[in-house]
């Protein structure tokens, strides 16, 4: 910057800077300016000051707040000083003198006592609650809460108001500052609570309160503030009273956060508190949005399991007044003209919002209070609606049913005839309405109670859906009929599809050619999902169906009939997966021809056509196979321009005024992240999604024909492995990575990777395994942390030893990392269980979270038995680091799941590192001695399993033992359930481990009897992998002439000649190689026994062995 810009710059700042007040106005108001040239000039100039003289700047903002005439200018130097003194990266006040600061500090205070504009006041209130939670804990602002105890004290509402503001954000901030003054604030709350005349004040109070509460981790300190809350309570009461609802619902609103983060404060009294809210559900005087939120509050408390599990469930009679209110609620619906004339989607016409909220709570209270509580509440308020003269009631009855499926599914299947009967009753209602409702909720059965729904009463439903299709006069009616044909068939076995296919294809043909679209879209969906699970079956009517799909496609083309061509698409690609690729091949070829010519049009953001072409094309590839390749070209660049779609995204602050205003745009999803609001059109996520996903299909069918586009799709998706908008966009790209690999690995392998050798695929193993370890690190789902896992495992098990040390440690560094965070989750379960109200109902759930937890475990035991596998003993310093992690998991305390990974984990490195893993058997063969004898048959296999790995590889290491390990085989391989289905896994690798012994330490046993009694366990027919092994040594110590097998006299060849012919008359029991070593044997043995003992060994087997041995021996 030249001379004269940087003097002309440093008169500037003097100006806006100096005596004059003027300027520095000017600077602010077009900081405010429309104009965007002039608003970023100013703010360059803002930023300069900022730089070279913070301390002015800071004072000038706060004289502008305390003595400019302009409220517009007050409020923005207002926010323009919270930012300045916003603890981020360019944080103010330590750069400021102690003078400024000083100054700054009191020109707050009294701002507050003088400022008169409640806006203002607000902004106000933000800027010295944000600038007291840098300050205040390390006593920088000694003069604040005196202060704020003045205000409450005082006789100014405005002054309470603003201290009950900022002892509400402070809490937020800095809880555990404040704590010292606990008694002090329990006054001054209770105080304001009770006799204030004011409403603004009580609500700021309440919000304190509120606040604080939520800050107090200790429930003695929290238990302090029960008594204030009757006050709370009338704080909403007397409002109402005073017809006051616009307070009211400000109330609500904070009671409803309360009862969202601390239930167990309400618990006390909840009787009184649930009660009230439930009144103002009753109440009809009230406004709707009141009573919305009052039921919100009952939901919200029903909702909180983690905090208060089973608390609600102790008050069934309130359940039951909620379950009224809202089946009241359903009745207000209107039967509006443009639901008959069935034109436009709106599903909704007639809807009212008491209507949706009715519908929404129903589905949200059966979820969280579960069928056992729910279900009985409804058998007893149903029959009344059912047996009603009026439509409404009818309707209201089976939305009901319909809405609390999911929550109640598993007392719902356990009454499926009651439920059933009930439903099917109403397909012949004279009101349409009423038969919508009863086809609606036969199909949210179907999902919610399938497949128990499909086995039993398919003979019932199916057919009541055919007679539905018939409704001609009901458009409407007919085109829900094919949606619940949906919904029932994607439950339903192909054995149960066939004998109804005739009649229902034969009506979805004729319903795709009505003149309405919503019966033709309805028609086209329903034939897509009957062909997917009919499959084969579905070949008979292909000739019948593909016309009218092909006309549909070719045809349908003008804007109003995009969805129709999209829904054909679908169509016709599930109906060719179903058939096959023979059957389907050329009409695939015409199929294929006009997807590219749309392909190359241009299409609107809104077409639906785009993201289910997408889909079609995957399923043709499928279908087709390595035929698909020639497309390829024409497929991969506009799939590679969706996955690539950047997120539409508009960040407000969360504390604007002006929200974003689509917020009842359907296609707009809002997440607060911290003091942001962020708002996200779905639309362009769920495209995103469908096109991961796609990619995805690609690569795993095509295996190394996919390889040419891996160069662009592995940059594609690796960064998405950390897209945190849309789940189904990161669960895509974590299933894509072993496949990117794997299709590169092969490709090579195959000589068709055009050139490029191993060193490719190491170079795309480094880019793809430390970016999914990465990825693993911050992903806040469990699910999808187990999957990345096993991505990681598949990975592994495909790169093998190109992958290097390094990023070993980091994935060991992640596992230790996964363990930890797993543990401290199973431990906030365990605190869960302590609650007060805590039931049978919260222990099943906590089981199904623990379930998914055991799925991380189970992976993390996979990859570290990959890694051993794979480095063997080197892998062992890396063992050793991580042993103070898995030695936990063999403890009694641990589930069943745990324990059978740990003694995995130590079976594979005695298997894989055999000498160089002596040194653990001291720590862990107790352990596993300990572990033949679990009750649980999954930790039993692995232990007798790794009881023979240490019998084979432990030498004299194992040798003590040899005794011990004999008496626990024996318990397990005597039991009398031994070879129960559940059983006979842990049988086998005992037998298996039995038979080791005898082969490695035959020294230390008694063989004459031990020998004899493993060859009574043979043969093993349940572990096919252990059964090879096993029979193997059989043969090999028949070949050696072994004398305690064969016995004194070869007493023991009969038993040794029928074992031999199970094995070759069974299923994969032996290998190949064995199997002609056991042949060759026996035909020795028939040419050197004495026909006598042969005559004897025979006469052992049964007949069909004899005859399948002869031709076995014949041949």
């Amino acid at each position: 910057m030249d001379d004269s810009t940087q003097q002309l710059q440093q008169a500037q700042l003097a100006a806006i800077l100096g005596q004059d007040p003027a300027p520095f106005e000017t600077l602010i108001s077009s900081l405010m300016s429309s104009s965007n040239e002039q608003r970023s000039q100013a703010e360059l100039a803002f930023n300069l000051c900022k730089q070279t003289d913070p301390d002015s700047l800071s004072l000038k903002l706060a004289q502008l707040l305390q003595f400019c005439p302009h409220s517009e200018a007050r409020a923005m130097s207002a926010v323009l000083l919270r930012k300045l003194l916003t603890r981020d990266d360019a944080y103010l006040w330590p750069r400021l003198s102690l003078a400024t600061q000083s100054s700054i500090k009191s020109i707050l205070l009294a701002c507050i006592q003088h400022e008169q504009t409640k806006s203002i006041i607000k902004k106000l209130c933000d800027t010295v609650s944000e600038l007291a939670s840098g300050i205040l804990p390390e006593n920088g602002w000694p003069e604040l809460l005196p202060f704020m105890f003045q205000c409450v004290s005082s006789d100014s509402p405005k002054l309470q108001e603003s201290a009950f503001l900022i002892f509400a954000q402070l809490s937020q901030y800095i809880g555990e500052t404040l704590i010292p003054f606990i008694k002090d604030l329990h006054t001054v709350f209770l105080q304001c609570l009770g006799s204030s005349p004011n409403f603004d004040v009580k609500i700021a109070a309440l919000n304190a309160v509120i606040n604080f509460i939520q800050c107090l981790s200790s429930s003695s300190d929290r238990d302090r503030f029960q008594d204030l809350l009757p006050a709370m309570m009338r704080t909403l009461t007397e409002a109402l009273n005073n017809g006051n609802e616009a307070t009211a619902q400000e109330a609500l609103e904070l009671l409803i956060e309360l009862a969202g983060t601390e239930p167990r404060f309400l618990r006390r009294q909840l009787v009184d508190v649930v009660g009230s809210m439930l009144q103002i559900g009753e109440a009809e005087s009230l406004e709707e949005g009141t009573r919305h939120l009052a039921i919100e509050f009952v939901i919200t408390l029903a909702e909180a399991r983690e905090r208060a599990p089973g608390m609600m469930r102790k008050l069934p009679q309130f359940i039951s007044r909620l379950f009224a209110i809202l089946m009241r609620m359903l009745l207000d619906i209107e039967d509006d003209p443009a639901w008959h004339s069935a034109e436009t989607e709106d599903e909704d016409a007639g809807e009212t919002s008491n209507y949706s909220v009715g519908q929404e709570c129903l589905d949200r209270l059966a979820i969280s209070l579960g069928g056992n509580t729910i279900v009985p509440v409804a058998s007893e308020q149903l029959p009344a609606y059912l047996a009603a003269p009026e439509w409404q009631k009818h309707h209201a009855a089976l939305i009901a049913l319909a809405q609390i499926a999911e929550g109640c599914s598993k007392v719902m299947i356990k009454n499926l005839e009651q439920v059933v009967s009930m439903v099917l009753n109403s397909f012949y209602d004279p009101h349409p309405r009423v038969r919508w409702a009863a086809i609606n909720a036969i199909g949210q059965l179907s999902t919610d109670l399938g497949p128990d729904l499909q086995n039993q009463y398919h003979q019932r439903v199916l057919p009541a859906l055919a007679s539905a299709m018939d409704d001609f006069p009901n458009p409407r009616v007919q085109a829900h009929a094919a949606s619940a044909v949906l919904n029932f068939s994607e439950n339903c076995t192909p054995e149960i599809l066939a004998p109804y296919l005739d009649g229902i294809v034969s009506k979805l043909l004729v319903l795709l050619q009505n003149g309405k679209q919503m019966v033709q879209e309805g028609a086209l969906t329903a034939l897509a999902s009957v062909a997917d699970s009919s499959q084969e079956h579905f070949q008979k009517y292909y000739d019948a169906v593909m016309p009218y799909l092909k006309a549909i496609l070719v045809n349908a083309t003008d804007k109003s009939n995009r969805m129709l061509r999209a829904k054909s698409m679908e169509c016709i690609s599930l109906v060719g997966m179903a058939v096959g690729k023979d059957k389907f091949r050329e009409d695939a070829k015409q199929v294929m021809e006009v997807l590219m010519s749309l392909q190359g049009s241009q299409m609107e953001t809104d077409d639906p056509t785009t993201s289910y072409m997408l889909q079609a094309w995957a399923r043709l590839c499928k279908c087709l196979g390595q035929d698909f390749l020639p497309y390829m070209t024409v497929v991969m660049p506009p799939l590679l321009q969706s996955a690539q779609l950047k997120p539409d995204v508009t960040i407000t602050s969360a504390d604007s005024d002006n929200d974003i205003d689509d917020s009842d745009d359907e296609s707009m999803e809002t997440i607060t992240l911290g003091d942001k609001r962020i708002g996200i059109k779905t639309s362009v996520l769920e495209e995103k999604a469908t096109a991961c996903n796609m990619l995805c299909c690609y690569a795993d069918e095509l295996k190394e024909g996919f390889f040419p586009w891996i160069d662009q799709v592995a940059p594609t998706l690796v960064p998405l492995l950390k897209f945190y908008f849309h789940e189904e966009v990161r669960k895509a790209a974590v299933s894509a990575m072993p496949e990117l690999l794997r299709s590169a690995k092969l490709a090579v392998e195959k000589g068709v990777s055009q050139g490029r050798n191993e060193s490719y695929v190491k170079q795309l193993s480094d880019y793809i395994i430390p970016a999914l370890v990465e990825a693993l690190h911050k992903e806040p789902d469990t699910e999808i942390c187990a999957s990345m896992l096993d991505a990681v495992n598949e990975c592994l098990q495909i790169s093998g030893p190109l992958v290097d040390e390094g990023q070993v440690r980091s994935i060991v560094d992640e596992i230790k990392q996964v363990i930890t965070a797993s543990s401290s989750r199973k431990r906030e379960r365990a605190e869960r269980a302590k609650a007060e109200d805590f039931d049978a109902e919260e222990g099943e759930l906590i089981k199904e979270e623990n379930e998914q937890e055991e799925e991380v475990f189970d992976q993390v035991g996979e990859i570290l038995g990959t890694l051993i596998k794979t480095f063997k003993a080197a892998f062992l310093p890396f063992f050793d680091e991580l042993s103070t992690y898995l030695t936990p998991m063999w403890g009694k305390d641990k589930t069943a799941e745990e324990r059978r990974i740990a003694i995995c984990i130590f079976d594979d490195v005695a298997e894989q590192c055999r000498e160089a893993a002596l040194k653990y058997y001291d720590t862990f063969l107790p352990f596993l001695l300990e572990a033949c004898n679990d009750e649980n048959p999954d930790v039993r296999q692995a232990a007798v399993y790794g009881l023979g790995v240490c019998a084979e590889f432990g030498g004299s290491v194992f040798k003590p033992l040899v005794g011990e390990a004999l008496s626990r085989l024996n318990v397990v391989i005597r039991h009398p359930n031994a070879k129960q289905p559940e059983n006979v896994m842990a049988y086998d690798n005992a037998v298996s481990a039995l038979g080791k012994i005898c082969q490695f330490h035959r020294e230390s046993i008694d063989s004459a009897q031990v020998v004899p009694a493993w060859l009574n366990c043979l043969p093993i027919t349940g572990d096919l992998i252990e059964a090879k092994v096993v029979h193997e040594q059989l043969c090999l110590m028949v070949e050696r002439s072994d004398n305690e097998l064969l016995g004194p006299n070869n007493q023991y060849l009969p038993k040794i000649v029928s074992v031999f012919a199970e094995v070759l008359c069974g299923k994969d029991l032996v290998t190949e190689q064995t199997a002609s070593r056991m042949v060759h044997l026996l035909r020795h043995l028939q040419q050197t026994l004495p026909p006598a003992t042969l005559a004897s060994t025979w006469s052992l087997l049964h007949p069909q062995q004899q005859m399948a041995l002869q031709s076995i021996l014949s041949s």
